[in-house]
């Protein structure tokens, strides 16, 4: 199989996956009513809102960006790094995951910034998102656990089986044979000759990876870290006031259903289309929201959110290369 078609399946697939989900999902939705709820009943003062909420995520994670960059020895321009970040998330619509290589590209590009170098801040930021998901989620799952397992029973996902998996001897039997794996394939590696040719690039993106420790303003790297997130929740929790059947339902439940809504766009579907669908409708369901307000919600909410991005890619496309002119 060459190159192109291997290129054209990475993005293929994704799409199919996610059309599958969304298919599955809205198979017997009667879509005749979304369109009245769009015009007549949605509230689009919040949704503006809420878009805001959206915008600004993007910001504080292009100034954070910035900061991260810093011990490197390089400063590119603070629009530079959010017009990247806002090119990153419409390249994802694209193909999953495309947009931290992208947002490396465009530095590159502009600012002449090492890709690998600034690739290791990525992966840094990922790491640090990840552990704030992780927080958000634990703090939702106690305060909400009645609804989880609800939520579990109603999807046939058996915890018991998960925690025989973890006690049981043949789990960590498997887990250190991965590992011993791991470890002689990399000793292996070492002994190939394009060892020292990606050994430089490793070390840059290695560089990357720690450079926070040599960040100027970590306090302000958190301030931004906390921006990021509280402004993540308020773009979904705000969007909640838009429908009447959904403005009720409180902080907590918000918090549940953003939590949902951000463990499922984990898989590699464009801006998380379908799974995120379906964990939001199976979410709502159990706070009392009939299937097909439910559905509607979900459909207008993403749909609206996507355009966004798009419209914020379509932006940067156009103004990175004006701003850099000179």
């Amino acid at each position: 199989m060459n190159k192109f078609f291997k290129k054209l399946l990475k993005i293929i697939l994704p799409l199919l996956l996610g059309g599958a989900i969304l298919a599955w999902v809205y198979w017997d939705f009667d879509f005749s009513r979304v369109t009245h709820v769009m015009f007549h009943e949605m509230n689009w003062w919040w949704m503006v809102l809420s878009l805001v909420f959206g915008i600004f995520s993007h910001l504080f994670r292009g100034w954070r960006w910035s900061l991260a960059l810093e011990p490197l020895g390089v400063h590119p321009r603070k629009s530079n790094c959010v017009n990247a970040v806002f090119i990153s998330y419409a390249a994802n619509l694209i193909l999953p995951r495309l947009g931290e290589i992208s947002r490396c590209g465009v530095l590159s590009k502009y600012d002449g910034i090492s890709f690998s170098k600034s690739l290791g801040t990525v992966v840094t930021e990922r790491i640090i998102d990840s552990l704030c998901i992780l927080t958000i989620s634990v703090f939702a799952l106690f305060s909400q656990m009645k609804v989880f397992n609800r939520f579990f029973v109603q999807t046939g996902t058996d915890l018991s089986s998960i925690t025989d998996l973890f006690s049981s001897m043949q789990f960590y039997i498997i887990l250190f044979c991965v590992l011993g794996v791991i470890v002689l394939l990399y000793f292996l590696v070492r002994t190939l000759s394009f060892f020292e040719k990606v050994k430089g690039v490793v070390v840059n993106i290695w560089e990357g990876v720690i450079s926070l420790r040599k960040a100027k303003n970590v306090p302000l790297y958190i301030l931004f870290t906390v921006l990021i997130w509280f402004c993540y929740f308020m773009q979904f929790y705000v969007a909640l006031f838009c429908f009447s059947f959904s403005s009720g339902l409180g902080t907590l439940a918000g918090l549940v259903l953003f939590v949902a809504g951000s463990l499922a766009v984990i898989v590699p579907t464009p801006n998380g289309a379908g799974p995120w669908h379906f964990a939001i409708i199976s979410m709502l369901v159990l706070y009392g929201v009939n299937e097909s307000d439910a559905g509607i919600f979900a459909l207008l909410v993403h749909g609206v959110q996507t355009l966004l991005v798009i419209i914020l890619g379509i932006y940067a496309t156009v103004a990175l290369p004006i701003i850099n002119k000179n």
